[in-house]
Parts: C-alpha cells; sequence; structure tokens
C-alpha cells in the first residue's frame, strides 16, 4: 500500500481558527495631514535572502511582519511606503573601507575557497558566513536606510521605519554578528549633513558596539545602549564605565543589564535615562535600534520582556517629537520578532490594533499561541538584576551627563567636494546645475548674455562709460531699470556679432523683464514714462 505525504502545496493557506477570532483589517486611510508624517521602507525581496539552514539570522522574519503589517490594514495609516533603491559603492564607502566592499562584492559561495585569506581578514567566518546575493542583500537594508534619512533632513517625514535595518555590529573594515554593513552609522552620517546632534539608541540585548566604536570620539552623536554584558556575552563590551574619548568624552552611554530583567524594572530604567539624557543632549534626530531579541523567549536572548513593553520603550521615544528613524536589528525567534515589529509600526503610526491576528497565509506560524499578538513571554528566566544595581546605573549614567555643560553646538560650513566630484561639477552645464536643484525650469532656454549690474567690461561694449554719460546729462537712473535696459541692448548688440551663442537657463522672472522694450524712454520729453 503506497504512502502519501502531506507537502507545504497540499496544505490550506489559512488555518481554521475555531474560536479565535480574525482581526478586521484597517480601511479608513490616514489624513496626510491629521497625525505626524511616517513613512516605511521595505525593499523586494529583502525577506528572501538565507544565511544558511542552521543560522539564527533569519531575514523571513521581514516578510512575515510585512505580512502581518498589511494583514492589520496599517498600510492605510502609513503616508508614504517605499522600495528604495539599493545603495552604490560609493555610498557604502562613506563609511566602510574600499578594500572590504570590494570583498563583499567580489565574494560568493562559489570562489570562496579562493579568498580564504581575505575571508578571515574580513572576519567573514563562522558567525559571518558567505551566502548567495551577500552584497546585494546588504545594498539593499542599507539602501533603505539611507533612504529614510535623507527623507527625514528634507522634512518631507518626521517617523521613517526600516525594519530589514539596525545592523549594529559592523565595522568599518570587517563583519561582526551577522552584520556586513552598518546601515546605522550610514543614515547617522548622511543626518549629520543636516542635523547638528544626532542620539542613537539601541534596545537590542546586544551591545550596539559597531556604531559606538564609529562615533566614540564625536561629540554630535551620543550613543546610549541597553543591553546584556557580563564579559563573556557577545560582543563583550559596553561597560558601564565606557565614556568615549576626545570630543567624545561622556558621549556614549552604556546601560548593563543582567539576565531576565521584567517589564517594569526595564520600563522604569529606560524612561528615566532616556529622559535625563535628551535633557541633557538635546539632540534634533533620534535613531531607534529595535532589536527584538530581548524579548523573553528568543532563541539568543536572556530577558523576560514582553512585546507590549518593547513596544512602550518605541512610544516614550515618539512622544518627544524629535525627528525619527526606526530601525530593526537582532531577533531569532521570527514569529514574535515579526509580531513586535507590527506592533511597534502600529504605535508609531498612532493606531490600535486587535490582540487577534489577521489571517495572513503564514497562519501555522502562530498556531501554538492561538494566533495572538501578544503571547505570554515573560518569567521563563530568573531575574538577576536588583533596584539597588538599576539605581546605580542611572546614578552613574546621570553623572556622566552632568559633564555634557549643555548640548554641543556646531558653527555653519560648507563640506567642500572630493576632488573627482568637484572636477566632475565643472564639466557640467548651467542647464545641468539648475535642473540638479530643481526640475521646474528643465529645458527652459535663453539665447542672450546676461550682465550683472555691477559687471565690469574693459573695451567698446562697457556698461559702465554709459551710465557715466547718462549722469553727465543729468538722466542718470541709478538702481532703475534704464541701466537694465541699456545692458539689454548693447548685449543684444553683442550676440548679433558673435559666432557662437552661449544658452543658459534663467528664471522665469528674469526671462519677464527682458521682454520689456530694450529701447530707453525719449530722453527729450521729461514727462515720459521712466524720466
Amino acid at each position: 500500500m503506497a504512502r502519501t505525504y502531506e507537502t507545504f502545496s497540499a496544505t490550506s493557506y489559512f488555518d481554521d481558527r475555531g474560536p479565535h477570532g480574525y482581526a478586521t483589517p484597517i480601511t479608513e486611510r490616514v489624513n496626510p495631514h491629521s497625525r505626524p508624517i511616517v513613512s516605511y521602507y521595505s525593499p523586494t525581496g529583502v525577506g528572501a535572502q538565507h544565511y544558511g539552514e542552521r543560522h539564527p539570522m533569519k531575514p523571513h522574519r521581514l516578510t512575515l511582519t510585512n505580512a502581518l503589517v498589511f494583514g492589520y490594514g496599517l498600510d492605510k495609516q502609513i503616508h508614504h511606503i517605499y522600495d528604495p533603491r539599493p545603495a552604490t559603492q560609493a555610498e557604502l564607502e562613506a563609511y566602510h573601507d574600499h578594500d572590504y566592499v570590494d570583498f563583499l562584492s567580489r565574494v560568493t559561495p562559489q570562489n570562496q575557497g579562493k579568498m580564504k585569506e581575505m575571508i578571515d581578514q574580513f572576519n567573514c567566518v563562522e558567525d559571518c558566513p558567505i551566502f548567495s546575493d551577500m552584497y546585494d542583500f546588504c545594498k539593499m537594508y542599507a539602501g533603505a536606510s539611507l533612504a529614510a534619512a535623507r527623507k527625514l533632513c528634507a522634512g518631507t517625514t518626521d517617523v521613517a521605519i526600516n525594519w530589514s535595518g539596525g545592523l549594529h555590529h559592523a565595522k568599518k573594515a570587517e563583519a561582526s554578528g551577522f552584520c556586513y554593513i552598518n546601515d546605522i552609522v550610514l543614515a547617522i552620517l548622511e543626518l549629520l549633513r543636516y542635523h547638528p546632534r544626532v542620539l542613537y539608541i539601541d534596545i537590542d540585548i546586544h551591545h550596539g558596539d559597531g556604531v559606538e566604536f564609529a562615533f566614540y570620539h564625536s561629540n554630535r552623536v551620543m550613543t546610549l545602549s541597553f543591553h546584556k554584558y557580563t564579559g563573556d556575552f557577545f560582543p563583550g563590551t559596553g561597560k558601564l564605565d565606557d565614556n568615549g574619548a576626545g570630543l567624545g568624552k561622556h558621549f556614549c552611554l552604556n546601560v548593563p543589564l543582567q539576565d531576565g530583567i521584567d517589564d517594569d524594572m526595564y520600563l522604569t530604567t529606560f524612561k528615566t535615562v532616556v529622559e535625563d539624557t535628551v535633557t541633557a543632549f538635546r539632540p534634533s534626530a533620534i535613531v531607534l535600534q529595535c532589536g527584538a531579541d530581548s524579548l523573553g523567549c528568543d532563541r539568543l536572548g536572556a530577558f523576560n520582556l514582553s512585546i507590549a513593553a518593547h513596544g512602550e520603550c518605541v512610544n516614550f521615544v515618539r512622544k518627544y517629537g524629535v525627528p525619527l528613524l526606526v530601525v530593526g536589528g537582532g531577533g531569532y525567534t521570527i514569529k514574535n520578532v515579526s509580531r513586535c515589529w507590527t506592533y511597534e509600526t502600529a504605535v508609531l503610526v498612532g493606531a490600535s490594533v486587535s490582540d487577534s491576528l489577521p489571517s495572513t497565509i503564514y497562519d501555522s506560524f502562530f498556531r501554538e499561541s492561538h494566533w495572538k499578538l501578544h503571547p505570554p513571554l515573560t518569567g521563563r528566566v530568573e531575574n538577576q538584576n536588583t533596584p539597588a544595581s538599576l539605581q546605580r546605573i542611572t546614578i552613574a549614567v546621570r553623572n556622566k551627563l552632568r559633564y555634557l555643560q549643555g548640548a554641543p553646538s556646531v558653527a555653519l560650513q560648507d563640506i567642500p567636494p572630493d576632488l573627482a566630484g568637484w572636477l566632475e561639477d565643472e564639466d557640467r552645464t548651467r542647464e545641468e546645475k539648475v535642473e540638479e536643484c530643481s526640475t521646474a525650469l528643465a529645458g527652459e532656454q535663453r539665447g542672450d548674455r546676461h550682465a550683472a549690474r555691477n559687471e565690469f567690461f574693459n573695451g567698446e561694449n562697457d556698461v559702465d562709460q554709459d551710465a557715466d554719460r547718462s549722469r553727465a546729462r543729468g538722466r542718470g537712473r541709478g538702481r532703475g531699470k534704464g541701466r537694465a535696459r541699456a545692458q539689454t541692448k548693447e548685449k543684444e548688440k553683442e550676440d548679433e556679432d558673435a559666432t557662437e551663442t552661449e544658452t543658459e537657463v534663467v528664471p522665469p522672472a528674469v526671462e519677464a523683464e527682458s521682454n520689456e522694450p530694450a529701447h530707453p524712454p525719449d530722453e527729450g520729453n521729461p514727462d515720459a514714462p521712466g524720466s
């Protein structure tokens, strides 16, 4: 008798929930100006990447998150949803070394045997394996964080969400902790082009060492990390007395915690420290890394946080009303990660969602918890934190902040381009330069040359000579339109004699003025217009 095996394709997409209900999706679209503008960044295909069968990092969690976000109808409450372009190599090299980025672009599972020495050099072993389309994956999540940062700088969004980002362990020339490209550092560098001070807050269970190292000597970025610290827990950094160095001294804050911390202790400590930090540093933008491995029951974590408490941290930061970039990070029990980030998306858009999950093709992932958004996750690990130990940490952080003596200010200054960019800028036509600022004038051309009022000509077309004669006759017009008309007349004559005509894109206001009669009013009649 032949045996039959059930396959995924033979099973139904949706579970029969019996007495357990479904969430009713939100159908009403948000009014564009009724609340802070929220943008959502989801690169196509980022959730299809795969580190390896036994690797704890599962980008598939992003696919589950999007399914729940859209299942709840939260897309109707989000103002803008973007599929951003991948980052370019030049954009990645704004922080990372060229040799390292070049290695990531060339290495594949097929040729990694020939690049063994470079793989060891750049730490792409064990935790950071070489997998198919690895470089494309890095460009996708980094491009999303960069696009979000640029929208915040432009002021066209108030909150930007990129759950695919938040890979905070990557170093300048080294992969670390499942992270290859540090999208957070790249995004903060982009924010610093406009914002004088950026606060980075990290609630991943692992210390945000890559971001801290990048800005360890800067007083324009304050890093604040809440994490487990025992000395041997990865990455082994993040002591309470790490302060920063040079200009960045006292701008590096760490809150080291022990196993099993619960909701009440975590939220009390978090709100106290964040409130003190924001008051002292006064950030003009905030980047919040929402690693979900600090939840209870995480595959690699050891805290007892619930999804509601994790989301309350996000809500507390949101209420400051400062331009906010929210990124993902760790999280290795993917069904809980997707629930957490879905709930936090609802928090950021100000929507209330049901505890019953919506019906999606991933119903089977949530069967054990009866399709609930907030399953019980707390109390699984003994709490080794005490109120006294947390109070000592809070006081130590507060004492550090006293050294700031006010938030640092930044003098206005131009950012010079590199030599290659400078030469390229010189080669561009005037029309290309205008189109870069605005497309409103694209295609408009003007044949005559425009001379500034105080421009000096050393020749027969010297405009100042006519002005001197006019003043001698008592008809000088000073700064009126008469001189502009005289200039226009002389320049039209010059253009008729020229063999080549220079084209120029000019604003409509100048175009309108050039349509006036080029000849001045009758000088013999004092009552003529313009006299």
